[in-house]
């Protein structure tokens, strides 16, 4: 499921990719667009149309190294969340860490009209799940060092609590501002939170 997943991936950016200049419109409506969400979904009225765009946004990427970056990163650590969850399990904790972490970029920039794509959000609930599965597990790191760059051997613990410490931070200075066209850092953080809270439930629950 990890590999299809990533395949579905890059088939959308391939599709994305035949599409004529100016694809605005596209993201407009597979976006998750935050303004929207809240005025809608967050204030009780649900439809199809305010759904929708929360489990399209996930598959879809704005250029070659936001996909590319995205893909390791699903192919580094979900092979290994897979295989304690099952194929089907796995997809759908997939699918809710990512609608959590789009969620969770809605509640903090609720004025936001710019669509947020990517699989980032989901990827962090893998990263999550990770991160209590596997502490301990070792991690290949490059280290920038002024002009040198050695790689080390860190924990998972280690790499993983700093990485969602460096994304809770920096949604933190990015809640005075509208979201832009940057990266989704409370996205990152809720789908990291997410995943983390959704693997014991997904643990407990066997017939998925």
């Amino acid at each position: 499921m990890n590999y299809t997943l990533i395949g579905i991936c890059g088939i959308v950016f391939l599709i994305e990719l035949s599409m004529p200049p100016g694809m605005e419109m596209f993201f407009q409506t597979f976006g998750v667009i935050p303004y929207q969400i809240h005025s809608t979904l967050f204030q009780g009225e649900i439809s199809i149309e305010a759904i929708f765009p929360l489990f399209t946004s996930m598959f879809l990427h704005g250029g070659w190294m936001h996909l590319i970056g995205n893909m390791l990163y699903l192919y580094i650590f979900g092979d290994n969340v897979e295989d304690r969850l099952g194929h089907r399990r796995y997809f759908l904790f997939y699918i809710m860490a990512g609608v959590g972490a789009s969620l969770t970029e809605v509640f903090f920039h609720q004025q936001s009209t710019v669509p947020m794509i990517g699989a980032s959000g989901a990827i962090a609930g893998i990263l999550g799940a990770y991160f209590l599965l596997y502490p301990r597990a070792r991690i290949l790191t490059l280290i920038p060092l002024f002009v040198f760059f050695p790689i080390i051997e860190v924990s998972a613990f280690f790499f993983l609590g700093f990485w969602f410490i460096m994304q809770f931070l920096q949604g933190s200075i990015s809640s005075g501002a509208d979201a832009g066209g940057g990266v989704a850092w409370w996205a990152h953080a809720g789908g990291f939170l997410a995943g983390a809270i959704l693997l014991p439930i997904f643990l407990l629950v066997k017939r998925l």
